[in-house]
């Protein structure tokens, strides 16, 4: 990692635009970095084209993978990536199956993209994704609501490396300004709450069992 070895994130990705555009995305780098919490922004494919200090942090334990690594491609990382588990808390319900929602976004709403049709084409090669995707997805958002599979707002829990948080909640913010939703990017950033208190955990158990929000077509990453 560049801040590994020299203190200083690596500019943004480049898009084929301005001068003031770049200008504008260099700016809002620094933006980004100075976020306290673990921070990114994606592109229509879910590359990961600025991430701070917070998010690498979040994810610095995370071992080596070819294609799946959190700060190369976020959405590939939650689906494919064999330990999101064990950073993402509640891996199948709270991270699988609403990102598989915005993977059916993308390629309904950007389907010519070449990042898009590459993940949707790697989950139909994978039969356990390819139902969750094609059947599990459907019968989850019509036991949860389709409310459930926005990310802005949503509470996730994290297993955060640090042992002074440890399980830890977090609250999705989408904090797009217009001029980065105008080129096609996101971003999203993940709000640590308090230590998960205790008592929540039976709570979601029950709603999951009451509703059936809980799917198994979509293997752990530690099963």
């Amino acid at each position: 990692m560049a801040h590994q070895a020299g203190g200083q994130w690596p500019a943004p990705r480049p898009v084929p635009d301005s001068f003031e555009t770049q200008a504008y995305l260099q700016d809002y780098a620094a933006l980004v970095e100075a976020a306290p919490f673990p921070s990114f922004v994606v592109d229509h494919g879910w590359n990961v084209l600025m991430a701070n200090v917070a998010f690498e942090t979040l994810f610095r334990g995370v071992g080596a993978h070819p294609t799946a690594m959190p700060r190369d491609n976020f959405l590939r990382f939650v689906l494919f990536h064999p330990e999101a588990g064990q950073i993402l808390g509640e891996h199948e319900p709270g991270w699988c199956l609403p990102m598989l929602a915005q993977l059916k976004a993308a390629v309904e709403g950007h389907g010519h993209d070449h990042d898009v049709q590459a993940i949707r084409r790697d989950v139909g090669h994978d039969p356990i994704m390819e139902a969750a995707y094609r059947q599990g997805l459907p019968h989850w958002i019509r036991a949860v609501g389709e409310s459930a599979t926005r990310l802005d707002g949503a509470v996730r829990l994290l297993l955060h490396p640090d042992p002074r948080r440890g399980p830890t909640e977090c609250r999705i913010v989408d904090e797009t300004p217009p001029a980065l939703r105008d080129l096609g990017h996101r971003r999203l950033t993940m709000i640590l709450r308090d230590a998960r208190r205790p008592a929540s955990a039976p709570r979601r158990a029950r709603r999951s069992a009451a509703g059936g929000a809980h799917l198994t077509v979509v293997p752990s990453s530690q099963d």
